[in-house]
C-alpha cells in the first residue's frame, strides 16, 4: 500500500504543502512513484489550468495589500479588530474604510452601500431572502442562475423564468411570470435576480432591460444581479448601475477566497442575514475579515484599472482556442458560439460572451472520463461550474437551454489574466489527444463486442 498519508502535526508549526500536493496525487518535486496505468503524471507545476472561472490565483497587488495584516504583532499593528476603539483597533478601521471607497468607486455605488460578506454565495443569499427574517414577496430568478440563487429561489416558494438558446433570460417570459404572481392570491415578487454574466456558459445579460421590465410590471419589487463572474471583465458600475442589489466575489478576480460584497443600493430594505452583531451598519454581523478585504479591495481596483487590455488579450486568445477546437477536431462544436447567436438575430460573433469563456460540446466521449484524460495530458478544466464538489452531474444550465439531452460531453474551458498563447497550444493539442484517445477506445471495445 506504501508509505500511509499522515495530516500535518499542528505541533510542528508549519504546514507541509508537500501532504496538501500528494492529497491530488501529484508530486511537487516531480511525477508520483508508483505504476500507473495512463502514464506518468504532469507535474502539477507544468499544468494548464483552463479553469479560472472556478478561481483565481492571488494577484500581486492583493498579495502586498494583505501582508501588513496577516503579519505577528512583532511587525505590525494592523491585526486589530475592527469593532474595538482602540488605536490598534482604529488601524484596522481605517483598512476597512479604505477598502469600502475602493469598492464602492470599482462597482459605482457609495461606501455606505456595500456590505462586505464571506463571499458570492452568502452575499446571493442575502440578496434572495433578504435577511432574516425573509422579506415579505417570493423571489423569482432565471432557470440557469448559479445554486446560490437557484436554491434560496426554490425553498422560498420562488418562480424560476425560462431563458433563451443563449442562455439569456426571456424578457417577455419575466413579465408574464411577474404579471402572473401579481394576479394570485399568494404573496407578490419581493425581488427579480438575473445574473450580469452566466458561470458556465459566459452569457451577459442586459441587467438594464431587466430593470425596466421589473419597474414597468411590479415596480415595488427590488432587482438583484449575480456579478460574480461579470465583475473581472466588464464595466459593472455601467451595466449593474440598475440593480438594486449586487453580489461580487473577490476569488474570481484575483483576491482572496473568503471574502465578497454585497451593494445593498438605497434606500432598498435589507435585514441581517447573519445575526449577533452590529458590524456592516448592523446588515451583517461578524467580525470583519480584514486582510481579505483590504485585497478584494486591492485585486478589484488592479481589475477596473487593466481591464481594458485584459479583455481585449484574453478575448483573443478565447477566440484562437475556440476557431481551432472546433476546425481540427471532429464532433466538436461551441455550445453558445457564432453561430447560435447569429440564428438569435445577434452578431456572428462572440461578443455575447465573457472574454474568458469557451464552453464546449464534443461527440463520442464522455464528460467526467474527458475531464480525468485532459487532465493526464496537462490540462485542469471544468464539465459545468465549480460548486459543491468536483462530481460531474446534470448541469441546470445545459437543462435550461435545450441541452439537457443532448449525447455529447459538455466541457468548460475557461482563461485568466495570466493564459498565454502556449497555454493556448497545449490545450488544443491536449484536447486533440484525450479525444482521440477516448474515442479509439470506445471504438476497440465495440469492435470486441462484435466478435
Amino acid at each position: 500500500m506504501g508509505e500511509s498519508r499522515r495530516r500535518p502535526d499542528p505541533a510542528a508549526g508549519f504546514f507541509s504543502w508537500q501532504w496538501v500536493l500528494n492529497l491530488g496525487g501529484v508530486n511537487a518535486a516531480g511525477p508520483a512513484e508508483g505504476p500507473d496505468e495512463m502514464g506518468p503524471r504532469v507535474d502539477m507545476v507544468d499544468m494548464v489550468d483552463m479553469d479560472h472561472a472556478a478561481t483565481t490565483a492571488l494577484c500581486d497587488e492583493a498579495r502586498e495589500a494583505m501582508e501588513p495584516f496577516l503579519a505577528s504583532a512583532r511587525v505590525s499593528v494592523a491585526y486589530g479588530n475592527p469593532s474595538g476603539s482602540h488605536s490598534i483597533a482604529r488601524a484596522a478601521v481605517r483598512a476597512v474604510d479604505e477598502a469600502r471607497e475602493q469598492v464602492a468607486w470599482s462597482l459605482g455605488c457609495r461606501p455606505s452601500e456595500v456590505v462586505f460578506t464571506s463571499g458570492g454565495t452568502e452575499a446571493d443569499n442575502h440578496a434572495i431572502t433578504g435577511g432574516m427574517p425573509p422579506r415579505p414577496g417570493r423571489p423569482v430568478c432565471s432557470a440557469v442562475e448559479h445554486h446560490a440563487v437557484l436554491e434560496p429561489t426554490r425553498l422560498l416558494g420562488g418562480e424560476v423564468v425560462a431563458v433563451d438558446r443563449l442562455g439569456r433570460v426571456d424578457l417577455t417570459a419575466l413579465a408574464h411570470a411577474l404579471a402572473a404572481c401579481e394576479r394570485t392570491d399568494g404573496p407578490t415578487p419581493g425581488v427579480v435576480s438575473v445574473m450580469l454574466a452566466n458561470n458556465e456558459l459566459g452569457t451577459i445579460n442586459d441587467v438594464s432591460a431587466v430593470a425596466e421590465v421589473v419597474r414597468d410590471v411590479l415596480p415595488h419589487a427590488g432587482v438583484h444581479t449575480d456579478a460574480v463572474q461579470a465583475a473581472p471583465w466588464l464595466d459593472v458600475a455601467v451595466l449593474a448601475a440598475d440593480a438594486d442589489l449586487l453580489s461580487v466575489s473577490a476569488h474570481k478576480l484575483g483576491g482572496p477566497k473568503g471574502t465578497g460584497a454585497l451593494v445593498v443600493r438605497d434606500p432598498t430594505p435589507i435585514n441581517p442575514l447573519l445575526i449577533g452583531g452590529a458590524q456592516e451598519q448592523e446588515r451583517r454581523g461578524g467580525t470583519h475579515n480584514v486582510a481579505g478585504i483590504v485585497g478584494f479591495a486591492a485585486a478589484l481596483g488592479a481589475a477596473v484599472s487593466n481591464r481594458c487590455e485584459r479583455v481585449r488579450s484574453t478575448a483573443a486568445r478565447r477566440d484562437r482556442l475556440a476557431g481551432e477546437l472546433t476546425a481540427t477536431i471532429e464532433g466538436v462544436m461551441e455550445t453558445v458560439g457564432p453561430a447560435v447567436a447569429a440564428g438569435l438575430g445577434l452578431p456572428a460573433d462572440r461578443s455575447h460572451l465573457l472574454p474568458g469563456h469557451c464552453h464546449l460540446l464534443v461527440d463520442g466521449v464522455g464528460g467526467e472520463e474527458l475531464l480525468l484524460v485532459l487532465e493526464k495530458n496537462g490540462v485542469c478544466a471544468s464539465a459545468a461550474s465549480s460548486c459543491a464538489s468536483g462530481a460531474v452531474g446534470a448541469s441546470h444550465v445545459l437543462d435550461a437551454i435545450g441541452l439537457g439531452a443532448v449525447p455529447a460531453a459538455s466541457l468548460r474551458l475557461s482563461l485568466g489574466v495570466d493564459t498565454t498563447d502556449e497555454d493556448v497550444e497545449a490545450t488544443v493539442a491536449a484536447m486533440s489527444r484525450s479525444v482521440s484517445h477516448i474515442r479509439s477506445i470506445a471504438a476497440a471495445g465495440e469492435n470486441a463486442g462484435l466478435r
